[in-house]
Protein backbone atom coordinates (compact mmCIF):
# COMPACT_ATOMS: atom_id res chain seq x y z
CA UNK A 1 0.00 0.00 0.00
CA UNK A 2 1.08 3.82 -1.25
CA UNK A 3 2.23 5.87 1.64
CA UNK A 4 0.11 8.37 0.44
CA UNK A 5 -3.04 6.26 0.26
CA UNK A 6 -2.43 5.62 3.83
CA UNK A 7 -2.50 9.53 4.60
CA UNK A 8 -4.81 9.70 3.01
CA UNK A 9 -7.01 7.46 5.18
CA UNK A 10 -5.16 8.97 8.01
CA UNK A 11 -6.27 12.85 7.09
CA UNK A 12 -10.15 11.52 6.32
CA UNK A 13 -10.23 10.42 9.90
CA UNK A 14 -8.83 13.69 11.03
CA UNK A 15 -11.01 15.18 8.81
CA UNK A 16 -14.16 14.01 10.01
CA UNK A 17 -13.99 12.89 13.80
CA UNK A 18 -15.73 15.82 15.64
CA UNK A 19 -13.55 17.35 17.31
CA UNK A 20 -15.92 17.76 20.07
CA UNK A 21 -15.53 14.17 21.30
CA UNK A 22 -12.90 13.39 24.21
CA UNK A 23 -10.76 10.75 23.41
CA UNK A 24 -12.65 8.31 26.40
CA UNK A 25 -15.88 8.90 24.14
CA UNK A 26 -17.33 7.50 21.24
CA UNK A 27 -15.49 3.91 20.64
CA UNK A 28 -15.56 4.82 16.97
CA UNK A 29 -14.08 7.97 17.33
CA UNK A 30 -10.89 6.23 19.61
CA UNK A 31 -10.29 3.62 16.94
CA UNK A 32 -10.08 5.67 14.45
CA UNK A 33 -7.68 7.87 16.46
CA UNK A 34 -5.87 5.51 17.31
CA UNK A 35 -5.16 3.52 13.95
CA UNK A 36 -4.29 7.30 12.42
CA UNK A 37 -1.74 7.51 15.12
CA UNK A 38 -0.44 4.01 15.32
CA UNK A 39 0.13 4.41 10.84
CA UNK A 40 1.69 8.01 12.02
CA UNK A 41 4.24 6.35 14.08
CA UNK A 42 5.00 3.73 11.89
CA UNK A 43 3.66 4.35 8.30
CA UNK A 44 2.80 1.33 6.46
CA UNK A 45 4.92 0.22 3.54
CA UNK A 46 2.60 -2.61 2.42
CA UNK A 47 -0.77 -3.49 2.68
CA UNK A 48 0.21 -6.63 5.39
CA UNK A 49 1.18 -3.49 7.72
CA UNK A 50 -1.44 -1.35 7.08
CA UNK A 51 -3.75 -4.67 7.83
CA UNK A 52 -1.03 -5.83 10.77
CA UNK A 53 -1.78 -2.33 12.23
CA UNK A 54 -5.33 -2.86 12.23
CA UNK A 55 -5.05 -6.26 14.27
CA UNK A 56 -2.72 -5.15 16.48
CA UNK A 57 -5.25 -2.26 17.60
CA UNK A 58 -8.25 -4.32 17.43
CA UNK A 59 -6.15 -6.83 20.32
CA UNK A 60 -5.30 -3.44 22.15
CA UNK A 61 -8.56 -1.69 22.49
CA UNK A 62 -10.12 -5.01 23.20
CA UNK A 63 -7.85 -5.92 25.75
CA UNK A 64 -7.47 -9.63 23.86
CA UNK A 65 -4.83 -11.94 24.31
CA UNK A 66 -4.98 -12.91 20.61
CA UNK A 67 -5.69 -10.86 17.60
CA UNK A 68 -6.46 -12.22 14.04
CA UNK A 69 -6.95 -10.99 10.56
CA UNK A 70 -7.64 -13.28 7.77
CA UNK A 71 -8.02 -12.24 3.90
CA UNK A 72 -9.74 -14.43 2.01
CA UNK A 73 -9.91 -15.40 -1.81
CA UNK A 74 -12.81 -15.44 -4.05
CA UNK A 75 -13.07 -19.38 -3.08
CA UNK A 76 -12.55 -18.52 0.77
CA UNK A 77 -9.11 -19.51 0.80
CA UNK A 78 -7.27 -17.80 3.49
CA UNK A 79 -4.25 -16.14 1.33
CA UNK A 80 -3.15 -13.12 4.05
CA UNK A 81 -3.10 -13.72 7.75
CA UNK A 82 -2.07 -11.35 10.35
CA UNK A 83 -1.75 -11.69 14.05
CA UNK A 84 -1.44 -10.35 16.85
CA UNK A 85 -0.36 -11.16 20.22
CA UNK A 86 1.54 -14.30 19.45
CA UNK A 87 5.58 -14.14 19.50
CA UNK A 88 7.96 -15.50 16.91
CA UNK A 89 8.19 -18.45 18.02
CA UNK A 90 4.43 -19.27 18.46
CA UNK A 91 3.90 -18.26 14.83
CA UNK A 92 6.72 -20.29 13.49
CA UNK A 93 5.27 -23.57 15.45
CA UNK A 94 1.53 -23.05 13.79
CA UNK A 95 3.07 -23.69 10.24
CA UNK A 96 -0.48 -22.01 8.56
CA UNK A 97 -2.93 -20.19 8.94
CA UNK A 98 -6.40 -21.64 10.51
CA UNK A 99 -8.64 -22.00 7.45
CA UNK A 100 -11.53 -20.87 9.54
CA UNK A 101 -13.93 -24.11 8.98
CA UNK A 102 -16.04 -23.61 12.71
CA UNK A 103 -17.48 -20.84 14.08
CA UNK A 104 -14.86 -18.22 12.04
CA UNK A 105 -16.18 -20.15 8.53
CA UNK A 106 -20.16 -19.40 9.43
CA UNK A 107 -19.17 -16.00 10.06
CA UNK A 108 -17.66 -15.85 6.59
CA UNK A 109 -20.45 -17.75 4.58
CA UNK A 110 -23.22 -15.40 6.38
CA UNK A 111 -21.46 -12.25 6.86
CA UNK A 112 -22.94 -11.65 10.46
CA UNK A 113 -20.98 -11.23 13.50
CA UNK A 114 -19.38 -13.94 16.05
CA UNK A 115 -19.50 -13.87 19.45
CA UNK A 116 -18.43 -16.98 21.74
CA UNK A 117 -18.07 -16.90 25.68
CA UNK A 118 -16.47 -20.28 24.97
CA UNK A 119 -15.83 -21.14 21.16
CA UNK A 120 -15.34 -25.12 21.96
CA UNK A 121 -18.87 -25.55 23.00
CA UNK A 122 -19.72 -24.56 19.42
CA UNK A 123 -20.88 -27.53 17.23
CA UNK A 124 -18.54 -26.69 14.49
CA UNK A 125 -15.05 -25.73 16.70
CA UNK A 126 -12.81 -27.80 14.36
CA UNK A 127 -10.31 -26.68 12.06
CA UNK A 128 -7.47 -25.33 13.96
CA UNK A 129 -4.16 -26.28 13.21
CA UNK A 130 -1.86 -28.22 15.23
CA UNK A 131 -0.27 -26.35 17.95
CA UNK A 132 -2.74 -23.60 17.86
CA UNK A 133 -3.15 -21.55 20.88
CA UNK A 134 -6.06 -22.64 23.11
CA UNK A 135 -8.42 -20.11 23.38
CA UNK A 136 -12.24 -19.89 24.90
CA UNK A 137 -14.01 -17.12 24.27
CA UNK A 138 -14.14 -15.28 20.44
CA UNK A 139 -15.75 -12.33 19.06
CA UNK A 140 -14.88 -11.65 15.06
CA UNK A 141 -16.44 -9.62 12.33
CA UNK A 142 -16.27 -10.31 8.65
CA UNK A 143 -14.33 -8.12 6.52
CA UNK A 144 -16.55 -6.83 3.50
CA UNK A 145 -14.50 -5.79 0.26
CA UNK A 146 -16.48 -4.64 -3.32
CA UNK A 147 -20.16 -6.29 -1.37
CA UNK A 148 -18.46 -9.73 -0.51
CA UNK A 149 -17.09 -11.08 2.18
CA UNK A 150 -13.53 -11.05 1.81
CA UNK A 151 -12.10 -11.93 5.47
CA UNK A 152 -12.86 -11.69 8.63
CA UNK A 153 -11.09 -9.60 12.16
CA UNK A 154 -11.11 -11.78 15.31
CA UNK A 155 -9.73 -11.24 19.01
CA UNK A 156 -9.88 -14.36 21.82
CA UNK A 157 -10.09 -14.00 25.37
CA UNK A 158 -9.66 -10.52 27.30
CA UNK A 159 -6.64 -10.19 29.36
CA UNK A 160 -9.12 -8.66 32.37
CA UNK A 161 -10.90 -11.88 31.82
CA UNK A 162 -14.69 -9.93 31.33
CA UNK A 163 -16.67 -10.81 28.73
CA UNK A 164 -16.52 -8.91 25.00
CA UNK A 165 -19.04 -6.04 24.94
CA UNK A 166 -21.15 -4.31 22.26
CA UNK A 167 -18.36 -2.00 22.60
CA UNK A 168 -15.85 -4.02 21.35
CA UNK A 169 -17.86 -5.29 18.67
CA UNK A 170 -18.73 -1.75 17.80
CA UNK A 171 -14.79 -1.16 17.45
CA UNK A 172 -14.11 -4.26 15.75
CA UNK A 173 -16.89 -3.04 13.01
CA UNK A 174 -15.36 0.34 12.48
CA UNK A 175 -11.87 -1.39 12.40
CA UNK A 176 -12.90 -3.99 9.78
CA UNK A 177 -14.43 -1.35 7.34
CA UNK A 178 -11.14 0.12 7.33
CA UNK A 179 -9.36 -2.75 6.32
CA UNK A 180 -11.74 -3.20 3.44
CA UNK A 181 -10.58 -0.22 2.35
CA UNK A 182 -7.06 -1.73 2.55
CA UNK A 183 -8.33 -4.86 0.83
CA UNK A 184 -10.20 -3.19 -1.93
CA UNK A 185 -7.55 -0.52 -2.75
CA UNK A 186 -4.29 -2.32 -2.31
CA UNK A 187 -4.58 -6.13 -2.10
CA UNK A 188 -6.34 -7.11 -5.27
Amino acid sequence: MSIDVQRQLAAEVERTAPRRLRPGGDPEYRALRKLAGRNRKQPPRNPTDALQHVVDVARDMTHATYGALAVTSETDYVEGFMVSGMDDEALRRLKVPPQGHGPLGDMRQDGLAVRYDDVSAHQKAFGFPPKHPQMKALIGVPIFASGEVRGALYVTDRRDGRRFSAEDEQVLRILSRHASLIIERSWY
